[in-house]
C-alpha cells in the first residue's frame, strides 16, 4: 500500500517564498497528470465526468475538500461529479459503507464534511461499524433507517463497484481525481512535477489548475 508519501514530506509552510509561479501553466502527461492506458467508460452523457477517489481518514483528502468543493460548484452543469471511497485494506470498508449510506439517504451535503471534521478536528475514531453507528445517532439521523441501508445489499454492491473502479483507475494514493475516464491527477502527482517542496495550499491550487486544463482537453 502506498499513500501519497510525497505529501507527508511537503506539508510544511516554510517555503512560501520559493513557490512563486509554481502552478503548472502547461501541464504535461507523465508530469502533472497521467493518461490511463485503457480509457474507462463513463455514464455522464454530454457532461464531463469528474471522480474523486478519497478516504475519510486521509488528512490530505480533508485539506483538499474545501477547495475541491468550491471548484465543483464553479463548474456548474459542465461536469458530473462523483466521489468514490477507496479501500486499501479491509479496515477501510466501514467508511466506504458510511459514505454510500449517506449518499443513499441524500445526506451527503449535510454529513460529508461533518465526517471529515469528526475525524480530523474532533479526533473521533470512525473506523468500525459500532463507532459509526454511535456517531450517526448523534447527527439527527434515524439510526434504524441508517443501519438498514448501511447493511443492505445495495450498499454492499456499491462497495464492490468501488473496489473495481479503484483497480481500473489504478488508484495508488488519495486524494486522486479522474477526468473523463481518461486522465488522472492529484496533489501528489502535481507536487512531483513541481520538483520542489511547496505548501499544501499551493499543491491544491496547482492541482485545480491542471484539472481546468484537463477539462478543456476533454471538451476537444
Amino acid at each position: 500500500m502506498r499513500f501519497i508519501q510525497h505529501l507527508l514530506a511537503v506539508a510544511t509552510l516554510g517555503l512560501v517564498a520559493a513557490t512563486a509561479g509554481a502552478s503548472p501553466s502547461a501541464p504535461a502527461n507523465g508530469v502533472d497528470y497521467r493518461v490511463l492506458e485503457k480509457a474507462q467508460q463513463t455514464d455522464s452523457g454530454k457532461k464531463i465526468e469528474v471522480t474523486e477517489f478519497f478516504w475519510y481518514s486521509c488528512p490530505h483528502c480533508n485539506l483538499l475538500e474545501p477547495s475541491l468543493e468550491a471548484w465543483v460548484k464553479k463548474q456548474g452543469d459542465k461536469i458530473s461529479f462523483k466521489r468514490v471511497p477507496i479501500a486499501f485494506r479491509d479496515s477501510f470498508v466501514p467508511q466506504q459503507k458510511l459514505y454510500f449510506t449517506i449518499e443513499a439517504m441524500n445526506k451527503v451535503n449535510e454529513l460529508h464534511v461533518k465526517v471529515f471534521r469528526a475525524i480530523h478536528v474532533e479526533k473521533q475514531a470512525l473506523d468500525t461499524d459500532a463507532q459509526i453507528a454511535a456517531w450517526i445517532a448523534k447527527q439527527g439521523v434515524d439510526p434504524k433507517q441508517f443501519a438498514n441501508i448501511y447493511n443492505s445489499f445495495g450498499v454492499q454492491t456499491k462497495v464492490q463497484r468501488a473496489v473495481q473502479l479503484q483497480t481500473d483507475y489504478k488508484v495508488d494514493g488519495v486524494p486522486m481525481i479522474a477526468i473523463d475516464g481518461r486522465f488522472i491527477t492529484s496533489p501528489s502527482i502535481v507536487g512531483k512535477g513541481l520538483g520542489r517542496s511547496v505548501p499544501e495550499s499551493v499543491l491544491h491550487d496547482s492541482t485545480l489548475q491542471v484539472m481546468d486544463w484537463l477539462l478543456t482537453q476533454s471538451k476537444k
